[in-house]
This record gives structure tokens, sequence and C-alpha cells, in this order.
């Protein structure tokens, strides 16, 4: 594809683009989830919202939309939906009502096991050692924390 005659910023073409590249390989890592979390009938972000209570079951539901960066009102449809598949309750403290807990039921816990190959289907598609792929995730956790933090901004 050519590129528009006198384009001297490199800067500004779309190959350069971290964001593009983020994006786009995040398209991609969901196309390739869709088919192994088809088969467990969950969506990717309920899948996220499991992989947080098989780590730490019962949990508060701030607790949860905190570590998924999820505010209340997605987190909130997407545990509506995992209750109603029977994979999760969720119970309001008996020591404080303002706060709502999430606990796997039987069905959500064996789920757990039914889903243990998802993540070496993903090494596998990636083709790149599992220690340069841990390279890659420490380096993305990286990034995304320097991107929470406060803004730098640049007047032209």
């Amino acid at each position: 594809m050519p590129i528009a005659p006198n384009f001297s910023r490199p800067n500004q073409l779309l190959d350069n683009q971290l964001c593009f590249s983020l994006y786009s390989a995040s398209l991609a890592m969901t196309k390739l989830y869709k088919p192994l979390l088809d088969a467990l009938d969950l969506t990717y972000p309920q899948y996220l919202v499991m992989l947080v209570l098989w780590e730490h079951d019962d949990i508060t539901v701030s607790a949860l939309g905190e570590r998924l960066s999820l505010d209340s009102g997605t987190l909130t449809p997407l545990l509506k939906r995992l209750e109603q598949a029977g994979l999760l309750k969720r119970q309001r403290s008996s020591a404080d009502e303002r706060k709502v807990h999430v606990v796997l039921t039987g069905t959500g816990l064996a789920l757990c096991e039914r889903a243990a190959h998802v993540p070496a289907c993903v090494v596998a598609q990636s083709g790149l050692p599992l220690g340069e792929l841990m390279g890659l995730n420490q380096q993305i956790k990286k990034l995304r924390g320097a991107m929470r933090a406060p803004a730098i901004t640049q007047q032209p």
C-alpha cells in the first residue's frame, strides 16, 4: 500500500502505533479464545470473572471489580448471568449489608477442571516459548501500570 506523497511523519504511521499493535493483538486473542470458551458456555469477560474466582473464592463484588478493572455497571450483569447459569452465588454480608460476596458453586468449581486446557492452547497458538510469553506479559503489565499513572499532557 503506497504512502501518501510527502508524508514524512513515521510517528504517525499505523504500523508504528503501539495502541494499534495492542488493539489488533487483543482482537486476535479474543478470536482465539472464542471457540475455547464457547465449549464452556462462557464469554471472554465471564471467563475472566471465573479465573478470579478460581483463584480467590468468596470475594466481594468491589474487590472483583478492582481486580478486573471493571465498574459495577459492567460487572453486575456479568455476575447475574453467571449466577443464572449456576456457576456462582451472590450473598450479602451479614456483617455489612453494603458488601456483596461472590462465591463459587460446585458447578462453578467443576468448570475449573473443564477449562484447564485453555491456557495451554493459547501458549501453543502463540508459537512463542513460555519464557518469552511470560516476559511479554510482564512488559505489558509494566506498560499498563505506567498508563494508569496521571496523564502527561503536551500542548502543540
